[in-house]
């Protein structure tokens, strides 16, 4: 396992962080972003409004071909991209990267915007018809039938990896967070959620589309405006800090600077990179996700789709990201200790132990003292935690030791009696601080605002591994025929029940990798493409009754 995960991490410091001065993948999207906005004459800002009365069903026709009506393909899209970025991965690139990632993935929502309607419209205007009514579209379709033939390995390395990434980022990395934020809110055992919640998506995916998107259609509007009104809550309570908190994400968007606890690296590049990485992870703009479940939309014009489309990075980013890290930040939640139940054996702990505690090569003693580590540091997300209790009211102070013995880890008070999880002041990170983030802004008029989190990450991670099976079975579909659809969902479910069991580092890492390759796949097949998108825009746009 240990070599499993330093290939991964080699794997992903080579797509997301190679070259370390200015990394290529950043650039490439933002590239991109900026050729196409500026090629379809700022579509993002133009077009908006359009986007706005297209959703609202102004031009929907149940006689177009396709399986889903406009809203529906939104709301499916948006179960996928509104999820766990919103709550763990804004939490993620605010705790490395600083306040000031947040602004690079506004910036990545903006161009993303554009990126996302030029995908869409793509993905409609090549899609292909299916032997029992439905259709399929997505950058497979329209990198081997808007280039050609001899591009179709692209299109194959892009189902390929669009396969894998389904089961990884829009599915077990949604099953390991609500997994990990059960265990630190009430101590529910992992292998519990994932039986749980991969019993949810396969009640659901098993119907396929139709029932996928009557499911989101209800789903996603609840929680959004759950989860949004809890966090305007937080903003209006202390509205004196919103302004001061967008001048600390600006000015750390360009002079970063580590938080007094060590969060934050403090390193422009890295801030960028990580606000371009969860920004991407959020939005899904130019990754070819979104593509796939806007080209079972009721159309008989592609630009519709993509007006709908260039909503989402909108919604989901400059709205939802936005509320999440403005009340991370606002409430000072991001750089302090918060008061949580830590298992020693988790493996976001790591122990620095000095020459003192060193008894056997295989065999390692990290002792304490009034809840105080004596030889060494016990970090919690790589930065050190605070005075170690036994209890949960924090009222007894652990005197003992921890024994590191290979992959086991013992908790020993002084009687030798072992102790199954400690209490201590933790720098938070992912869900939990976002979580810790709600329950002090909410403290003052609802006591248990966390749990508000808990709510949205348990939908939110559900909503989106149900569109996710759909996007991975649509490239099965592609890559092995139609007939392997009903097998590529049995094995989402299982995948699902697993990623809740997984470490957190692995799978998001993982995911991340995957992400990567579907990304560079598919901006190489837009860029080749981008004269066809402005020539089916260009024409649908000259039509005076639009």
């Amino acid at each position: 396992m240990e070599t499993f995960e330093n290939i991964i991490s080699w794997l992903e410091n080579i797509i997301w962080n190679y070259p370390e001065s200015f990394p290529a993948m950043v650039v490439i999207l933002l590239a991109f972003g900026i050729y196409i906005t500026v090629r379809l004459g700022f579509v993002q800002f133009t077009r908006f409004k359009h986007g706005l009365k297209v959703v609202t069903g102004f031009y929907d026709d149940p006689e177009d071909e396709g399986d889903i009506n406009h809203f529906q393909a939104l709301t499916t899209a948006l179960s996928a991209t509104v999820g766990i970025g919103n709550i763990a991965g804004v939490a993620l690139a605010i705790h490395y990267g600083g306040p000031g990632a947040l602004f690079w993935m506004w910036v990545t929502a903006l161009l993303g915007m554009a990126i996302k309607f030029t995908e869409v419209t793509l993905a409609q205007e090549y899609r292909s018809s299916n032997p029992d009514g439905t259709v399929s579209g997505g950058p497979m379709y329209y990198i081997e039938r808007g280039l050609g033939s001899n591009w179709k390995w692209l299109a194959v390395a892009f189902a390929i990896s669009a396969a894998i990434c389904a089961f990884l980022t829009g599915n077990a990395v949604q099953a390991n967070t609500v997994a990990d934020v059960m265990k630190t809110d009430f101590q529910i055992p992992v292998v519990v959620t994932g039986f749980i919640t991969a019993s949810l998506v396969a009640a659901v995916i098993l119907g396929g589309i139709k029932r996928i998107g009557r499911v989101t259609s209800r789903l996603v509007p609840f929680m959004g405006i759950l989860y949004v009104l809890g966090a305007l809550a937080i903003l209006l309570i202390n509205y004196q800090d919103v302004l001061p908190s967008l001048g600390l994400i600006v000015s750390n968007a360009f002079n970063p600077q580590a938080g007094a606890l060590g969060v934050g690296s403090g390193a422009l590049i890295f801030t960028l990179s990580y606000g371009v990485q969860r920004g991407l992870f959020s939005n899904e703009a130019g990754q070819g996700s979104a593509p796939i479940a806007h080209s079972a939309a009721k159309t008989d014009q592609p630009v519709r789709e993509g007006v709908v489309a260039l909503l989402e990075p909108f919604i989901d980013t400059l709205v939802i990201c936005t509320m999440t890290g403005l009340v991370i930040v606002s409430t000072g939640a991001w750089d302090m200790h918060h008061q949580s139940a830590v298992d020693p054996a988790d493996d976001v702990v790591t122990y620095e132990l000095n020459s003192a505690g060193n008894q056997t090569p295989n065999n390692n003693v990290l002792y304490f003292k009034n809840g105080v580590p004596q030889n060494g540091i016990m970090n919690y997300y790589g930065i050190s935690v605070d005075t170690m209790f036994t209890n949960a009211s924090f009222s007894e102070p652990f005197n003992g030791r921890i024994e590191l013995s290979g992959d086991q880890v013992g908790v020993y008070a002084e009687d030798d009696s072992q102790i199954p999880i400690l209490y201590g002041g933790v720098v938070q990170n992912g869900a939990p601080l976002t979580s810790a983030a709600f329950e002090k802004g909410l403290a003052p008029i609802f006591p248990g605002g966390g749990y508000i989190v808990t709510i949205a990450v348990f939908l939110f991670a559900v909503s989106t591994s149900i569109s996710w099976s759909y996007y991975g079975d649509r490239a099965a579909q592609y890559l092995f025929g139609f007939g392997s659809i009903f097998w590529y969902r049995l094995t989402f479910v299982a995948m699902h029940f697993l990623g809740a069991l997984f470490t957190i580092t692995v799978v998001w890492n993982f995911g991340d990798v995957m992400l990567g390759l579907m990304a560079f796949f598919n901006i190489v097949a837009l860029f080749a493409l981008s004269g066809a998108a402005y020539k089916i825009t260009k024409k649908y746009f000259e039509n005076p009754d639009v």
